[in-house]
């Protein structure tokens, strides 16, 4: 793969050498694409790879677009005469075929798939390339004006997952294509452009930077960043990105990442991409984290101020062995990167920080995923692990079920063999299928055929059809329990009481602790009990895990003495884990809220990133026709 790097890149300079010929055939467009493929993508991937990648991009924050080419390294099969990509938001300039300008059509444009750009070539066509701008609506690029940052200067960053890549690159959307890239990507200073690539550290006079990825991934895991950015190391292999004003609090909360690192390697193998750096982005950005190859984008709602929320750093390194490395090949099997992804950050945390700690996590865990069921009801079919997206929008799949059903999953396999025959199984299973895709019928063929056939017991107790076809939680699952949380339980009574004993016995409580007391308070609560508790402790102050439940049950209560609050975290805050629930209380507790929830969406929306956007659409504003 990396000869084929190499030789695209030649190619693409030969390219851009040569004087492009003149076309007679125009652009045509057709208004009925082929059955879009069960993978959410217009892409013909069966009959055309796309091995490599060179994009050449100028980063304009005045008009919010990106200008540029994306050439990729084509193989097609014998007999092909057409490649099919995705498109949305995009406009396609020109496209060229082994350098010569050809014809090219636009499919349909669907709400949710965008386009299919249809491009003739030949079985023996080796490079491709697309002339385009983006538009200042596509979906994966959020432009955030100085107004809406920590530092004050305009910024922009992607979201790419899980079929957004399309709306800034012309490639093929899915998961089951991976490419190697290279890029050339300009930006005016003081603004510096990042990506899950090799990233150079320094600033570069001219405006003009370059990368590299020399690994194979996914369109999903391309990512740029753009902004008034520095870098700090922590080591020669891990280091952390942000801007100025945010950079020390950023580096002081993951002091703890290069053992991350080294506890994450013991347990399953030698980090396979080199670097590993963290970006903290502007508060806007719609995830916890993304777990772009050796540069992680992360929420700056994890700088607690004590690293008691670093959980998310330890899942983004997960990722790179668990999605980056063996990847779902469909986002019907996308518990495949986030289940196991789940339980290899409670193992780290655990190497970490001890089993105590890990175990309020654990239960933290569960209690989502209990409400996430709850909400679903009981014969849901979004409720088991493989799913069924077809038709869909693959980001409706994306919720605690993968996650935490899928861990709890793999916990209990773990149970059954016990965790050293199981810790080697996985080793084994990352490199036997590194840089490769995975579906979920093969996982299970190949957990049948490398563990649970090793003794007769093991595949009866799996109960692996209960477990991922189908829906809630076999029966017989036992929920965790944590110790630190007995404490917790046996105080909250007199902490609710406003007792000052409970109150000094608090002192060392942890985020985990709060979230743990904050939910076991049954809603509606005294308004004037929660008045008092936030007089003593400050929630609606604390980190935004801790002031966001706080800010839901004071919805429940019907405390509407919090409103200037609530709206205050709303227009700061895009993290989608924390708008939509504050949001949807806010939506079903009375005529009162709902419009308060209206007044504040119509606030805060422009501020979100589009993928909290659709999602808050489909709750606030249909319902408010």
């Amino acid at each position: 793969m990396r000869g084929k790097f190499i030789l695209s890149c030649i190619l693409f300079v030969f390219v851009l050498a040569c004087e492009t010929k003149p076309s007679t055939r125009k652009e045509q467009s057709i208004d009925n694409d082929s059955l879009i493929n069960h993978q959410q993508s217009h892409a013909n991937s069966d009959e055309v790879s796309l091995d490599s990648l060179s994009l050449k991009l100028r980063v304009n924050f005045d008009s919010q677009e990106l200008s540029g080419s994306a050439t990729w390294f084509v193989r097609a099969k014998e007999g092909v005469d057409e490649l099919a990509l995705d498109i949305r938001s995009i406009e396609v300039k020109e496209v060229l075929v082994d350098g010569v300008k050809t014809s090219f059509k636009l499919g349909k444009d669907h709400p949710v798939y965008g386009q299919g750009l249809y491009i003739p070539i030949t079985g023996d066509v080796e490079i491709v390339e697309v002339r385009y701008k983006t538009f200042p609506s596509a979906e994966a690029l959020q432009w955030m004006s100085g107004e809406q940052t920590s530092g004050g200067k305009p910024f922009l960053y992607t979201q790419s997952q899980a079929i957004l890549a399309r709306s800034w690159v012309p490639c093929m959307d899915l998961p089951a294509n991976r490419f190697t890239y290279s890029a050339a990507i300009y930006c005016e200073a003081p603004f510096r452009p990042l990506m899950s690539a090799e990233n150079p550290k320094e600033a570069d006079e001219e405006g003009w930077y370059h990368f590299a990825m020399r690994e194979p991934i996914p369109s999903y895991l391309l990512a740029l960043a753009a902004g008034e950015l520095e870098y700090r190391a922590y080591d020669e292999r891990c280091g952390v990105f942000a801007e100025p004003v945010v950079m020390e609090i950023a580096y002081k909360e993951l002091v703890d990442l290069p053992e991350m690192m080294e506890a994450a390697e013991a347990l399953y193998g030698p980090y396979s991409w080199g670097q590993y750096d963290v970006l903290f982005l502007p508060s806007s950005f719609p995830f916890g984290g993304m777990e772009n190859p050796r540069l992680t984008f992360a929420t700056p709602t994890i700088l607690a101020g004590d690293g008691s929320l670093v959980s998310l750093v330890a899942h983004e390194l997960a990722h790179s062995w668990s999605g980056n490395l063996v990847t779902n090949r469909t986002w019907n099997d996308f518990w495949l990167n986030e289940g196991f992804t789940v339980y290899f950050e409670q193992r780290i945390m655990e190497s970490v920080y001890g089993k105590e700690y890990a175990d309020m996590l654990r239960v933290l865990g569960y209690q989502d995923l209990k409400e996430t069921l709850e909400e679903m009801g009981p014969n849901n079919l979004d409720a088991r692990l493989y799913l069924e997206l077809d038709g869909r929008d693959p980001d409706e799949g994306m919720s605690d079920i993968a996650y935490e059903k899928g861990r709890f999953f793999l916990e209990h396999i773990e149970h059954i063999v016990g965790r050293e025959r199981f810790d080697a199984f996985l080793k084994t299973y990352f490199a036997k299928h590194a840089f490769q895709t995975m579906t979920t019928a093969g996982f299970i063929d190949y957990l049948k055929a490398n563990l649970l056939n090793q003794n007769p017991s093991y595949l009866k107790q799996a109960n692996i059809d209960a477990w991922v076809y189908q829906a809630g939680l076999p029966k017989g699952f036992v929920p965790p329990q944590a110790a630190a949380f007995d404490q917790v339980d046996k105080l909250s009574p007199k902490l609710l009481a406003g007792k000052q004993e409970a109150i000094n016995a608090t002192a060392k409580w942890t985020t985990h602790h709060w979230l743990h007391f904050i939910r076991g308070i049954q809603a509606p609560a005294d308004t004037a009990q929660l008045r008092t508790l936030e007089k003593v402790f400050e929630f609606s102050r604390a980190n935004a895990e801790i002031a966001n439940a706080w800010l839901v049950l004071s919805v429940q209560s019907d405390w509407q003495a919090m409103t200037p609050t609530i709206e205050e975290f709303l227009t700061v805050v895009g993290r989608r884990k924390f708008l939509t629930p504050l949001y949807g209380a806010m939506n079903q507790a009375g005529p009162y809220w709902k419009q308060t929830a209206q007044d504040i969406y119509a606030k805060a929306r422009k501020g979100y990133h589009a993928v909290s956007v659709h999602s808050l659409d489909e709750m606030l504003l249909e319902k408010a026709q």
